[in-house]
Order: C-alpha cells, then structure tokens, then sequence
C-alpha cells in the first residue's frame, strides 16, 4: 500500500510539474509588466515551445491588432477582469489597408486572429468597435483545440468566426453580441453557458459545416437575449450546404421567431440549401422556444439523439482531446 500511494503521489507531482507554465509574462499598459502590448508578447514566446507558456493581462485597453500565428502553440492568455481588460480594434470589409492601399475584406478585418494550436483565453474581452460599416470580425479562430472561458466577444456583423473545417472550439461562461450572422464559420464549435445577445433583427449563426463532419455548432444551456426593439430574430441560416447547427437546454427570449431558422434563399451558387442543412433543437425554452412552429425543414431531437451531443463525441478525434 506504501509503494502504491508514493506512486501515485509522484504521478501527482509529475502531472502538477506538466500543468505549469514554463514561462509567465506579464502585459501591463503602464510599463510596470514585462510588455505594453499583447502582440509583443506573444512575439517573444518561442515558435513550438516545450510547454505552455501563460500571458497575464493587467486591465487596460489595448488598441490593436493581435496575430497568434501557426507557429506558436501551447498559449494561455488570461486577463485581469473580463469587463476591464480589453482588446480592440475597428478594422471592417472595406476599409483600406494604410500600408498595402488595398481594401481589407472579411477575413482579415479581425481583431484577434489565432491560427496556433492548443490556445486557451480568459477573463478577457475581444471588441471590433466598427459598426455598421461591414463585416468585422472581433475574434477569427482556425486553431484545434481552442478554449475560451469567462470572456467577452464584442461586434455587430459577423463578430465570431469560428473558421476552417480542421478545428475544435470550446467557449464557457462567455458574452457573445453582434447583429448578422455574428457566429458563423466552417468550425466544430461547442458554447456552454453563454450569453448570446442580438443587437438587430437578423440572424444569429451562419455555420458552414464541411458535408463530412457530424457536427457543426452546438449550443448547450445558453441564454438567447437581444436588445431592447429587437423582436425578429433567426436561430440561423445556412452559409453552406451542409450548416448544421443544435440548441440544447437553451432559454430564448421572445425576440426569436417561430420559425426559428432560415434557410437563406436567393444563393444562386448554393439554392435549396434547407434539403441538406441540419438544424435541430431539444427542450429549447422561454417564450421564444416554439417547436409546434418551428421551419418544417428542422428536427427535434429525441433523449436517444442527444447522446451523440456529449463532448466526448463532438470532440473525438485520435487525440481524444475534452476541453
């Protein structure tokens, strides 16, 4: 019995010891950390480091732009307080570029863009504070394993792009605002507990789902609201064929419509994209839950479905990787 516990009280000490960063830097805009800007950083954590490597951000409000490029991986970002460590940006579809003279679009028009495996943020808020001006993304995901927690994601169009078909993303205890298709993306994308708020009548998700993968985005104890006139919103459209896109347990106010999903018509290069598109609900609730008139085209899923929806199933892959 000896023997055994000292095993196990060494595996303890090994797994503690792995858990560690390797590397704590501290962001602070006052000078008092080791940087005064995110970006930098993250410039000075070595490319495929050993281990993770952790950033503190200290309350502020960072004005910029900030890249995790594929080259890093293993980063953890953790902000002081959510509602006073921020970082914004006011890029939008359009808008020049001062050093290029070309016009950004979509997909560069982020505030934070991570492109490195293996990230994990929290207690942070993420704001594109361009609005009605175009597309413009506050946080552009394309890495695998990515989690945030107890953060803020600010914008109006198109304010999180859970991007390609390759990664798996993980948000709890988060606030996500924005007016048209402000989810929207190609990625497996659980959100637990979160706070989606509609600041127009439009439509909440656009998922782009690859016809191969079971899942898209999936939505489990969440909180629809909208602000304060806004009575005519969509649950999603399809940007692709093959969207899909579950609520589980989810309370939804009364700005949701009865139909609850549409199926984005007039696309000449994608038409009739509601014969392919997965869209389901179970036991959504509030006023706006209305599956007795919910798009024909929709399913409800029955107590049997909803075990595909653990995280284990979503998730799997050969890594077995559970956020």
């Amino acid at each position: 019995m000896k023997k055994l516990l000292s095993f196990l009280s060494l595996c303890l000490v090994i797994l503690n010891f792995a858990q560690s960063p390797y590397i704590t830097i501290i962001v602070a805009k006052d000078g008092s950390g080791d940087f005064t800007t995110v970006q930098n950083a993250i410039n000075s954590i070595r490319d495929l480091g050993p281990a993770e490597a952790l950033i503190k951000v200290k309350s502020g409000i960072y004005n910029e732009k900030v890249v995790i490029p594929s080259s890093k991986h293993l980063i953890r970002i953790e902000g002081e307080n959510k509602d006073c460590t921020i970082i914004n940006n006011d890029d939008f579809s359009g808008k020049q570029n001062p050093l290029t003279k070309e016009k950004l679009n979509t997909f560069n028009s982020y505030t934070f863009l991570v492109a490195g495996d293996n990230i994990k943020i929290s207690n942070l808020t993420i704001k594109n504070s361009s609005c009605n001006q175009g597309q413009a993304v506050a946080l552009h995901v394309e890495g695998d394993r990515f989690m945030m927690k107890n953060s803020k994601i600010l914008g109006c169009q198109d304010t999180l792009y859970a991007a390609t078909d390759h990664s798996r993303q993980y948000y709890e205890n988060c606030y996500i605002e924005g007016t048209t298709d402000f989810i929207f993306g190609q990625a497996i994308a659980v959100f637990k507990n979160c706070e989606i708020k509609s600041l127009s009548n439009s439509y909440i998700t656009a998922a782009a789902t690859s016809k191969d993968s079971q899942f898209g985005f999936v939505f489990t104890d969440c909180h629809l609201t909208a602000k304060e006139g806004v009575s005519k919103v969509y649950l999603g459209r399809p940007w692709r064929p093959f969207a899909k896109t579950v609520f589980i347990n989810t309370r939804m106010e009364n700005h949701i419509l009865p139909e609850g999903w549409n199926p984005w018509k007039g696309d000449k290069m994608f038409p009739d994209k509601e014969k392919t598109a997965y869209y389901a609900e179970f036991k959504s609730l509030g006023i706006g839950a209305n599956p007795g008139k919910r798009a024909e085209w929709s399913h409800q899923l029955s107590r049997k479905e909803l075990k595909n929806y653990s995280l284990e199933k979503i998730f799997k892959k050969s890594d077995n990787w559970i956020p």
